[in-house]
């Protein structure tokens, strides 16, 4: 799936072809929903070539990786997910229309290089419970990412940085919690109509 630069936004149509960067990470829920929800997390996806961590690299430790994070935004073709500090909040929305979906839960980092989004995904179909894992590994200012279990790694931010790097869609400002509200009050109206007021929540791997 690691293919192109960037792509526009996915649909749930197009996210249920998603294919190997993503694969076999959401298998307990139909393969649609699956997609979704790891196409939702679409900056890694779509990022450069692959490049294997230098011999030296060392996993990068808790400290760094809350600093890295900790009150940005993280923005992706399709949405955006937030890192608060306050409570370690993890919060996101991506999507339109029937395709909507926002998310709520926390963020938690280790010191072996693991950053982890473990967040309920709330969709027109249900709500989705789901943890996804990053590692990270330092050589020097050059940080390296991939996305747990079967990603690859690539570069994640260059020691010179550059505008294709994914850290530069790392930004302070709030992108995802002025839009929450809206959101959520759409998807229940959605929900309502569809006669699914309360939908059932369901977990994901």
């Amino acid at each position: 799936m690691m293919t192109n630069r960037r792509t526009s936004s996915l649909s749930l149509q197009q996210a249920a072809k998603v294919g190997t960067r993503w694969s076999g990470s959401c298998r307990s829920v139909s393969l649609v929903i699956a997609a979704c929800l790891s196409a939702t997390l679409a900056g890694p996806c779509f990022a450069g070539e692959t490049n294997v961590p230098s011999a030296d690299a060392r996993a990068m430790n808790a400290l760094e990786l809350y600093l890295l994070y900790r009150d940005k935004t993280w923005v992706w073709p399709d949405g955006a997910g937030r890192f608060d500090d306050q409570g370690r909040r993890f919060t996101a929305r991506t999507g339109s229309g029937n395709a909507t979906t926002w998310a709520q839960g926390r963020w938690a980092v280790t010191d072996d290089g693991q950053m982890c989004l473990i967040a309920g995904w709330h969709m027109k179909s249900g709500v989705f419970a789901n943890k996804t894992c990053f590692s990270h590994k330092r050589n020097g200012g050059t940080i390296y990412q991939k996305k747990e279990p079967s990603g690859d790694w690539y570069i994640f931010k260059h020691a010179a940085p550059t505008e294709s790097d994914e850290f530069k869609k790392l930004v302070a400002e709030n992108l995802v919690s002025p839009d929450l509200a809206t959101m959520k009050s759409d998807l229940e109206d959605q929900n309502r109509l569809a006669g699914n007021a309360t939908p059932g929540r369901r977990k994901t791997q």
